[in-house]
């Protein structure tokens, strides 16, 4: 009974996780990246500087610079974790 009051917890605490900050109100939040906060900071103090390089390729929509970046993030993980379980399964077959 006591798991069942503990499982039945957590359920309620990842539903409140997800629910509560879809149900908060937000205002007209303008969502950008690291990049361009820095573009617009460097527009204000040095109005007549010019860029070193420009980007190869430009994402047709923001959604695709997520995706991409999402692509990237997966990516990196599971190389991490492949050399994390190949080096643990070597130290098992050594012992």
């Amino acid at each position: 009974m006591k798991l069942l009051r503990n499982n039945t917890f957590l359920m309620v605490l990842v539903a409140l996780i997800v629910i509560v900050p879809l149900a908060l109100p937000l205002a007209e939040a303008e969502f950008s990246g690291a990049d361009d906060q820095a573009e617009g900071v460097i527009a204000q103090v040095a109005p007549d500087y010019k860029p070193w390089f420009s980007s190869i390729w430009e994402p047709p929509s923001g959604e695709i610079e997520s995706l991409l970046f999402a692509l990237q993030a997966a990516l990196g993980a599971g190389v991490l974790c492949y050399y994390i379980g190949f080096k643990r399964g070597q130290a098992k077959a050594r012992a």
